[in-house]
């Protein structure tokens, strides 16, 4: 059987932990425990708008995972007989995601994580061809699956709620996104109207005190990862012009919550000319080449006065 590195075209499985990112998303809006304080679970007329306006964009998902390459399987956990999950079924069958039941048996947890990691390990071992795992979570439960696919051989991609993501996770992961950045301007704007209409309060837009710490990296770390990826690469080869997309993988496996859109910038190459008093670039045609800008030499002192 080949092997994930011999297969020609990149196939991606995706799997989402329903409840957690309904829950986190529900959260990040109307203020951390919401959803347990709302009872949200029971979509009554009280909670509805609000569920409306943190309704999930599956799709967004997807073609954030089909990036990646073709989706293989995709598979959605939860308890799809809570109203609050059952709003979604039609929508998850109609693209071909399957959804798996799953019961709370302790009245609190209904072993999403569990179950998703046994299916993960058995799917990877099943079909060989299988080159990249998609995990929409946010817990650090999740860590060791992560692990376990990389000695697999797979890349590891979470995807998973801004605020409720776990930093352990995020940096375990080959790469992260926030869901918030898959979403479109037109998706928010879509989200705030269906609240809007359906009379929900305005959404939340600061974190309480006690929410978990953002993933998103500030400008500093950034170029301090981008100096660090460049050191290491140019460690490794002779030649210290490094090509760009190298760089950048460095940098992701350095720190997976790295990218260029959270930073404001459209492109990774227009990320580096931003650093352009740490960073020289070199262009070959298509290709872009980058190294760190040599330090100017120190100025002389003069001799003192004899």
């Amino acid at each position: 059987m080949a092997t994930p590195e011999e297969t020609a075209e990149a196939r991606v499985a995706v799997y989402i932990d329903f409840d957690n990112v309904v829950i986190s998303r529900y959260d990040q809006l109307h203020g951390r425990e919401a959803w347990r304080k709302d009872d949200a679970r029971l979509a009554t007329e009280k909670t509805r708008a609000k569920l409306d306006q943190a309704r999930v964009n599956v799709s967004a998902i997807l073609e954030y995972a089909s990036s990646y390459g073709t989706i293989a399987l995709s598979r959605a956990y939860a308890d799809w007989s809570v109203p609050a999950n059952a709003t979604y079924r039609g929508q998850l069958v109609d693209r071909a995601i399957d959804l798996t039941q799953l019961f709370s048996t302790s009245g609190t947890k209904n072993g999403a994580d569990i179950r998703l990691a046994v299916d993960v390990v058995d799917d990877l071992f099943r079909l060989s061809d299988i080159t990249h795992v998609v995990i929409v979570a946010g817990d650090s439960d999740y860590i060791p699956l992560v692990q376990r696919c990389k000695r697999l051989g797979r890349v590891v991609v979470g995807i998973g709620v801004e605020g409720s993501t776990s930093a352990a996770l995020v940096h375990a992961l080959d790469e992260f996104a926030s869901y918030d950045i898959l979403l479109t301007e037109d998706d928010q704007q879509e989200a705030a109207a269906r609240g809007a209409s359906a009379g929900a309060p305005p959404a939340v837009t600061e974190p309480e005190p006690s929410s978990p710490a953002p993933v998103k990296m500030s400008p500093t770390s950034a170029s301090r990862l981008l100096v660090r990826a460049l050191e290491l690469a140019q460690g490794n080869q002779d030649d210290e012009w490094i090509n760009a997309s190298r760089v950048k993988s460095q940098m992701k496996r350095l720190n997976a919550s790295f990218t260029e859109k959270d930073l404001g910038f459209t492109n990774f190459m227009e990320f580096v000319r931003s650093r352009s008093g740490q960073v020289e670039i070199r262009e070959d045609g298509q290709q872009r080449f980058l190294r760190l800008r040599p330090e100017k030499p120190k100025r002389a002192t003069k001799a003192a006065a004899s």
